[in-house]
């Protein structure tokens, strides 16, 4: 059942107040996808927290997450290119709505997060003596962007993209090293099988998955996002930032919980990439 049908199904059950914003929603839905919370709440003439407790009657986790299962209502999308973008969306239209839905999904995100797994996850990392970080296809991206994070820390770190190369650094590996596997889905049968081969040498896995996904059940910890996206049918967009915001969470962890004397070797790291650029006018 998608969200408009559970709105007309339980409208007798909301309040008076909530009833009004269901009223709104369901004169125009459309418009509803593109207003903020205080908008939608002068539309239905009620306060902010009852359009938040509206939403969360509706088994949402708040407004943002309540707006992205209502476009999914809305629109099948395109196929193979984004579930809220239509093919006769012009410039200003796809513009938009890629823009609203990331951020929407950020925001879901964002309340997914278990903030004691982060605190696990940077004791893990702070603590190694090697970290390599693995991804395949679109989650090789996010792999590189974390090795141009992590170089710049004093501990050695590893990336290949290469499945061959994966397989033998695992091999390899000793109960000092933590191997950081990247899967939107979790599903990619290579990285479930670097998970075994890494676990099976004494590395650490550390997973940035799908909850209880294939790859999730094979890893040590497990960090979830809660990004609603079928990358089997449209083209990994939301959960790919969400993924590198993660990626840019562990690194500021990392650098706060080794102190003042590790980013004084930050800066000048930093110090040393300055004479590559060109002076700002």
């Amino acid at each position: 059942m998608n969200i408009l049908e559970k709105i007309k199904q339980q409208n007798s059950a909301f309040s008076k107040s909530e009833r009004k914003v269901a009223e709104a929603i369901l004169h125009n839905p459309q418009s509803a996808i593109h207003c903020s919370i205080a908008t939608l709440a002068k539309m239905s003439d009620v306060s902010e927290p009852t359009v938040n407790r509206f939403c969360r009657r509706l088994d949402t986790k708040g407004f943002p997450d309540f707006k992205l299962h209502l476009a999914q209502s809305l629109a099948n999308g395109t196929p193979y290119v984004n579930r809220h973008v239509e093919e006769s969306d012009g410039p200003e239209e796809y513009t938009n709505k890629i823009f609203e839905s990331t951020m929407a999904a950020l925001e879901v995100a964002r309340q997914s997060v278990d903030v004691n797994l982060i605190n696990r996850a940077v004791d893990l990392l702070t603590q190694a003596q090697k970290i390599s970080f693995f991804g395949l296809g679109g989650s090789a991206a996010i792999a590189h962007d974390a090795v141009n994070k992590f170089i710049r820390f004093n501990v050695p770190v590893a990336y290949y993209e290469d499945i061959l190369m994966q397989r033998m650094s695992c091999m390899n590996c000793t109960d000092k090293e933590v191997v950081v596997l990247i899967s939107n889905t979790g599903r990619t049968k290579s990285l479930v099988e670097i998970a075994q081969i890494a676990r099976a040498n004494d590395a650490t896995v550390m997973g940035i998955t799908s909850f209880d996904s294939p790859l999730a059940k094979e890893c040590n910890i497990t960090l979830s996002l809660d990004v609603p996206e079928d990358t089997d049918i449209y083209m990994p967009m939301a959960s790919r930032i969400a993924q590198l915001t993660l990626i840019d969470i562990l690194a500021t962890g990392f650098t706060l919980r080794r102190g003042n004397k590790f980013r004084e070797n930050l800066k000048r790291v930093k110090d040393t990439l300055r004479g590559s650029r060109y002076e700002k006018p």
